[in-house]
């Protein structure tokens, strides 16, 4: 497919600083930002040379200073050189929030390999569609995955028979925590036993399959012993390709987004200019965002790093353990998505915690109610503003101001250096009107290189002139605020994750007794959606949806599992025979209402 000629931008030839919409730029904000000219591994050691003494990371009250975490990225380099990790080669992360994981993120880059992100609590069967289509042959596992890393067959990367250097090495978190804290989950209690469980694989009895099948796994500790670079290594240039992150398209495959380092580092500095305010060396951010996931990633390994804050990290989102932590070390900065923020705010006024002094919050993943940031910003005296981004964007493009020229229900305007057209999405060469509905595309150093091995989905997204087509529908007012109206892509954002309707369908089909699924999203009151499956029996037949649901827990990570399952007569479809996604979604919502 040829790509399409596009015209120039609504505002063609104008200087940054003259784009309509930096008028409504936080005081302090610039409009034309000169990037970083090195990779994400150079600004790492630029912030290990500048806050060495002080807090880079903490995980249950154990910190990290900014010269041990610059010791331990090298040493765990070291270590995965010794493995054959070299430039370009992919090393898989299948990590939870943890010291481990940003030790690891960067030791891979410091060999210029690329990092591989995946979500730990994923199936046997995502894990596969993903090891197959980036083949890497080292994974570096939260210790609770291993088993399921090490069921995938040798010949898509990783191996699983015992060799002189293993390719999967097993994380512990809780060699990772403060002493106390480790003495306390050893107590013979049903309490530590939860915990203990929650956060760590249990030791298999000696002789059985399970242990004979650990001993070919390479602990944590090996890579961190392994002692000193080689001094011929080849570094990463900006250009280079940084991460793989797995997003799902419109047509159920997850693709892997390639990102560079200069994306990275673009969105990164775009984020720090965004926050006038911000003080380098003195912030704290806390990651209860996945750092498997682009919002995460940017926002907690790259932006927060880059700015010498003190990364607060937790394996999953918990409202007691976050309090607990915000007493301790009281955040500043705190990305999240709408739920996090409601619970949290409802959580800290029942335990009279005060949330006073997180200045800054931004969500994104999903629409923002102005109920939850007026809730939030009279608990903390700070602002919570709506971005907006994708996998794609690194993720961020669009956002809305930290100050009084923010429009709540929109989600902003384009970050310096980020120019947006809005387009008729069935002829992207002719542009919207203002205050008009079209396709969002968006042009800037944050836009990524295209999709590993995917050069046709590659073509149909990225433009003539680096345009990529969002596939969201959007309108922009006369202030040049963009507001989310619908998607062209058929995903289901739930919980701040994208979910694939087809890849659940796909799962759905095999259950006996379903003759036909469609799997749809239906909106939550506070935002965001739920997945929802619309089932026709088999001719005569019956599907319990209990036993349906369980079937989709078995082979789908939780998010994806359907909250809801309805049975219907039949699903409607167009004059080719194309299931009707909005018929249902509307179907379902008329018998939420009756």
């Amino acid at each position: 497919m040829k790509q399409k000629s596009l015209p120039e931008p609504q505002v063609p030839g104008l200087p940054w600083a003259d784009r309509p919409w930096t008028a409504h730029y936080s005081d302090g904000v610039p409009a034309n930002l000169v990037l970083p000219a090195g990779s994400l591994v150079d600004m790492m050691e630029e912030s290990v040379r500048r806050y060495g003494s002080r807090t880079a990371l903490e995980f249950f009250g154990a910190r990290t200073s900014y010269r041990e975490l610059g010791a331990q990225v090298n040493r765990v380099a070291a270590g995965l050189q010794k493995l054959g990790v070299s430039a370009g080669d992919r090393v898989a992360l299948v990590l939870p929030n943890c010291p481990q994981h940003v030790i690891a993120f960067y030791a891979v880059l410091r060999l210029g390999a690329v990092v591989v992100e995946h979500n730990p609590l994923y199936t046997d069967r995502e894990l596969r569609h993903q090891f197959e289509d980036h083949g890497a042959t080292v994974a570096i596992v939260w210790d609770k995955a291993v088993d399921r890393v090490l069921r995938l067959p040798a010949d898509i990367g990783v191996r699983t028979v015992v060799s002189v250097e293993r390719t999967v090495v097993s994380v512990e978190l809780i060699p990772a925590m403060p002493l106390g804290k480790r003495l306390a989950l050893r107590l013979p209690l049903p309490s530590a036993r939860k915990a203990r469980a929650a956060l760590a694989a249990g030791k298999p009895a000696r002789g059985t399959r399970a242990a004979v099948v650990q001993r070919q796994v390479l602990p944590w500790r090996r890579l961190l012993d392994a002692g000193r670079l080689k001094r011929r290594h080849q570094r990463p240039a900006p250009g280079d390709l940084a991460v793989l992150q797995y997003t799902s398209g419109t047509t159920g495959a997850p693709k892997g987004a390639m990102l560079t380092h200069a994306n990275l580092q673009a969105n990164a500095a775009q984020g720090r200019a965004w926050v006038p305010g911000l003080q380098d060396g003195k912030e704290t951010v806390y990651a209860v965002l996945p750092m498997f996931h682009a919002y995460g990633l940017t926002l907690c390994m790259t932006f927060s790093l880059s700015i010498g804050a003190r990364l607060v990290l937790f394996p999953k989102f918990d409202a007691g353990l976050v309090l607990k932590a915000h007493r301790r070390s009281p955040a500043t900065f705190l990305p999240a998505v709408p739920p996090i923020y409601d619970r949290l705010a409802a959580e800290a006024e029942r335990r009279g915690v005060s949330l006073r002094g997180i200045r800054y919050s931004i969500s994104g993943a999903m629409n923002l109610p102005v109920a939850t940031v007026e809730t939030w910003e009279k608990a903390t005296g700070g602002y919570l503003i709506e971005g907006y981004g994708l996998t794609e964007t690194s993720p961020i493009s669009v956002g809305n101001p930290f100050g009084p020229s923010r429009k709540p229900g929109t989600v902003g305007v384009p970050f310096p250096l980020t120019d947006i057209r809005v387009v008729d999405p069935r002829n992207v060469l002719v542009n919207r009107a203002p205050g008009e509905q079209g396709e969002l595309l968006i042009r800037g150093p944050q836009v990524f290189a295209g999709y590993w091995n995917r050069p046709q989905d590659t073509e149909e997204a990225l433009l003539e002139g680096g345009w990529f087509r969002t596939g969201d529908i959007v309108s922009v007012d006369k202030d040049h605020f963009v507001t989310i109206r619908d998607r062209i892509k058929e995903l289901i954002i739930t919980g701040g994750f994208n979910v694939s309707p087809t890849e659940v369908e796909d799962v759905l089909a095999r259950f006996p007794g379903v003759a036909e699924v469609s799997v749809v999203g239906v909106p939550r009151p506070g935002g965001g959606e739920d997945v929802v499956a619309a089932v026709v029996p088999d001719a005569g037949g019956t599907v319990d949806p209990g036993a349906l649901r369980d079937f989709a827990r078995e082979h789908l990570a939780a998010y994806k599992v359907p909250r809801q399952v309805v049975v219907m007569e039949r699903l409607p479809r167009s004059l080719i025979g194309k299931v009707l996604r909005r018929e249902i979604q509307a179907t379902l919502a008329e018998r939420a209402a009756e």
